[in-house]
């Protein structure tokens, strides 16, 4: 399906990828899997740029008893491919761990582990992906008739700026960390997401007291990891709740990960959107493992018995004031009934305050006149996870998150990962072979010509 140009010796690929993190790697598998069966003119090339030096996951969350929350069997594969050779067990069969793994009766690895896995996966397909090249712009070209069959993509590395060609495009860029308008990250001041490279900087210090601010399930577990690191320290947990909230994996209220469910989500009408993601949102949003919350009430509990608190939850209130000095961060914490304040002095505060994701448009330049938004501004998506475009642009920009309005809780979660990135092969592949008919007629009719 790829071309070269005539005149000019610039392939043009079928799609290139921007970011190379799970969800582009799960897409270069499948592509990579259907190269290997299918015939020559039906083979997809393609390319991703990933700014990282190497393949990357959220390395700053890899606390070293931290679990996943979704099943190994909704891995990069698995539910596109149950035979795939990239799936988690051909993992640990390849470690020398799948007895070990069965033995362990457990649905959930550890997260370091995954992140092992899909560093092995990722290396099985790395002739597909330069590192260290990060995409800068993205510009159409136009043909006589004012109509865009490729785009040229932009990318600076090491070496300077290059520029390549597609038909398609995918965007796996991922989340940003997110802190309360007006704080600014620093030496003592962190987000959640690099919280072991940021300890690691404080090798040799001796912290009193650390502020941790979020509710959700990574604020627990830096909890409970700065309690268990620092066993000099005092670590106080801010949120407005009474208490964290479990996590509903119940097996009916699963069935929102479903890949059906996403089906249903994308027919619904926008209240009945609305109204799932309240139902739902307990089975993902600011919610901690049972397990986990029975762990720290243990513990506390434990140190009021013993007369050594060291694990301090400060509910039902809101950090207020982030005052960053030479030595210490003062902190206010308002209670969200009396309004009393109190000034708590630490040496580090942690934001576990979540993502927001990236714009998916804010590459794409004057490509991005060419996207309609929603009444709400929002990028409006069709079900095979493409960016409407007007009719004259004809290329394919594909989203692998930033799709939640449309497509559901899934969006940016591994849950429905191996499912998306097949329908999104099976639309590229589509939309090709229409392509191609449509040129095999224009030019059996006489109408024209075509350099694809």
């Amino acid at each position: 399906m790829s071309q070269v140009l005539p005149g000019d010796a610039t392939l043009v690929h079928d799609l290139i990828g921007i970011g190379f993190g799970p969800s582009n790697v799960a897409m270069a598998i499948a592509l990579s899997e259907h190269n290997a069966r299918a015939g020559r003119q039906e083979a997809v090339t393609a390319h991703f740029f990933e700014q990282q030096p190497r393949f990357g996951w959220h390395r700053g969350m890899l606390i070293d008893d931290a679990t996943m929350q979704v099943s190994f069997l909704k891995d990069l594969v698995t539910l596109r491919n149950p035979a795939s050779e990239f799936s988690f067990l051909c993992y640990l069969k390849s470690k020398g761990r799948l007895i070990d793994f069965i033995n362990h009766k457990n649905l959930f690895p550890l997260r370091v582990e995954f992140h092992d896995y899909f560093e092995w996966a990722a290396a099985q397909v790395d002739d597909m992906v330069s590192y260290g090249h990060e995409v800068v712009g993205v510009a159409p070209v136009l043909d006589e008739g004012g109509v865009v069959e490729y785009l040229e993509v932009t990318v600076r590395s090491g070496e300077g700026l290059e520029v390549h060609r597609a038909r398609n495009l995918v965007i796996g860029t991922g989340l940003r960390p997110l802190v309360p308008q007006g704080v600014e990250r620093g030496d003592r001041v962190w987000h959640n997401s690099e919280l072991l490279a940021k300890v690691d900087g404080l090798e040799g210090a001796s912290p009193s007291r650390f502020v941790v601010v979020g509710a959700g399930q990574s604020a627990a577990e830096n909890v409970a990891y700065l309690h268990r690191r620092f066993p000099e320290a005092e670590v106080c947990a801010v949120f407005a709740r009474y208490g964290y909230s479990p996590a509903d994996d119940s097996g009916f209220a699963n069935r929102i990960f479903d890949p059906a469910a996403v089906d249903e989500y994308f027919a619904a009408p926008g209240n009945v959107k609305r109204r799932l993601m309240d139902y739902h949102g307990n089975t993902n949003y600011s919610v901690v493992d049972i397990d986990l919350i029975d762990d720290l009430y243990r513990q506390t509990y434990r140190e009021k018995v013993l007369g050594t608190e060291r694990l301090r939850f400060l509910n039902v209130s809101r950090l207020t004031g982030v005052e960053v000095m030479p030595d210490k961060v003062r902190t206010t914490v308002t209670s969200l009934v009396t309004g009393e304040e109190t000034l708590l002095d630490a040496d580090v505060v942690v934001f576990a305050t979540g993502y927001s994701p990236a714009d998916p448009l804010g590459l794409l330049g004057e490509v991005a006149d060419r996207c309609p938004r929603d009444d709400e501004g929002r990028v409006r998506v069709e079900r095979d996870y493409r960016i409407v475009t007007d009719p004259d642009l004809r290329c394919g920009i594909y989203l692998q998150g930033g799709t939640e309005h449309t497509h559901g809780i899934t969006s940016s979660l591994l849950s429905n990962t191996a499912v998306r990135v097949g329908e999104i092969l099976e639309s590229l592949v589509d939309r090709g072979l229409k392509s191609a008919s449509d040129e095999v007629r224009t030019v059996a009719d006489g109408t024209g010509s075509t350099t694809r």
